[in-house]
């Protein structure tokens, strides 16, 4: 099959729930979303609110973070656990991850004496007590840890919640609080034997859900494949090609790339239901820094022709925008990024700068969706007021959202 940019941007986009954004509803929304693309991403900086909400505030119409919190801590559907990087998905995808549980079991236990010596306190207190966090605890040693030195207690408690004996029972912030796994996932779950039998059908399986996370996917060194423990190029080739031959993933060439990019087998469907529609939403999304969208920057610049860097980690004076930066697509485009900093206190969203793409008019269309999109994005966070620094066009828009 050969396709166009234009085709291949579309059904992207259409793949992601973007294409029209903000469609799915509620609960059940969120569900389908995450079991669609295998797990969103989560990180802990909160400037106009965590990387997973920002993710879902753009596909759920009226989300609202309590959702997600339901999900993870109340009815357990979802479960915060290791995929890309630190990620949220179903809690039925436990036992896909049980090789990465055993390899944390024998890479940590018995292998320090400060945090082995406190196991068994740790385990008597959460019994007693009810869920922990690092800060309940009294074990103030300070030990190596995966990044830095940190506490004891906080040491082992990440130990058994990444071998698996401990869940995140709920959150205060981002701080975690832990409790007991067997407590809150169903034995037939807990118990079950990791569907992949050995690292083959393992790389198959998480390549797979890859391509998934996206909707096309190149076999390419790509940072869509961080966290897929054990694997090397030659074994992504094998994997790749068994794929192919076995007809779970199709091959797709698109004009003016140079490498073939692949689309499972379930998703044509929508692929073909992209190419024989010509509607375009007239509709805007505002996307998160870490979205799925954007876990192959690269791709995106090839396919979209938007050149996106996260930079918050780089010093002030180096950065090309801003240090918290979210992408905006309006129709089938990337049309913008713009700096947001949320106040709770006031209830202010205050968007500190804004660039638009080269070649990019603003419309009355493209000013009413925008406008509508700044609501969605006010009632999500909350906000009240919006403070837009002086941009002219954002002025305009303002005035919309305000009537």
């Amino acid at each position: 099959m050969r396709i166009t940019k234009k085709d291949a941007a579309r059904f992207i986009l259409n793949h992601q729930k973007l294409f029209p954004s903000r469609e799915l509803k509620g609960k059940n929304g969120i569900m389908e979303f995450i079991n669609l693309v295998g797990s969103i991403q989560f990180d802990p900086l909160d400037v106009a609110g965590y990387n997973s909400n920002l993710v879902l505030q753009s596909r759920i119409k009226n989300f609202k973070v309590d959702m997600l919190y339901e999900l993870l801590y109340e009815d357990r559907k979802l479960i915060d656990g290791w995929d890309k990087n630190m990620c949220i998905f179903s809690t039925e995808d436990w036992p896909y991850f049980k090789r990465y549980r055993e390899e944390w079991l024998e890479r940590f236990s018995n292998k320090d004496v400060e945090i082995d010596n406190i196991l068994g306190f740790i385990r008597k207190d959460i019994r007693e007590k009810g869920p922990l966090s690092s800060k309940d605890l009294e074990f103030d040693t300070k030990v190596n840890w995966a990044w830095a030195p940190t506490r004891a207690s906080r040491a082992a408690l990440e130990s058994m919640y990444f071998w698996g004996e401990l869940i995140v029972h709920h959150k205060l912030g981002t701080r975690r609080f832990y409790d007991f796994t067997d407590k809150y996932i169903d034995k037939e779950i807990l118990e079950k034997d990791d569907p992949n039998k050995n690292l083959k059908e393992y790389f198959k399986w998480a390549i797979k859900r890859r391509i998934g996370a996206i909707g096309l996917l190149w076999n390419k060194p790509s940072d869509a494949w961080l966290g897929i423990h054990w694997m090397k190029s030659n074994d992504r080739k094998t994997a790749f090609q068994e794929l192919i031959d076995s007809g779970q993933v199709f091959p797709v060439e698109v004009e003016d790339i140079e490498h073939t990019l692949y689309i499972r087998k379930e998703d044509m469907e929508v692929l073909h239901d992209t190419l024989s529609s010509s509607k375009v939403p007239n509709k805007a999304s505002f996307i998160a820094p870490l979205d799925n969208l954007m876990w192959d920057r690269k791709l995106i610049k090839e396919i979209f022709d938007f050149q996106y860097t996260w930079e918050v980690y780089k010093p002030k004076e180096i950065r090309e925008y801003g240090y918290y930066v979210l992408p905006v697509i309006y129709k089938d485009k990337f049309i913008a990024r713009f700096e947001p900093k949320y106040n709770k206190k006031s209830k202010t969203l205050e968007i500190i700068n804004w660039w638009w793409e080269e070649n990019i008019t603003l419309t009355k269309a493209m000013e009413n969706a925008l406008a509508k999109c700044f609501s969605d994005f006010m009632e999500y966070l909350g906000a009240e007021y919006i403070e837009v620094s002086g941009i002219d066009e954002l002025e305009i828009i303002k005035m919309n959202i305000q009537k």
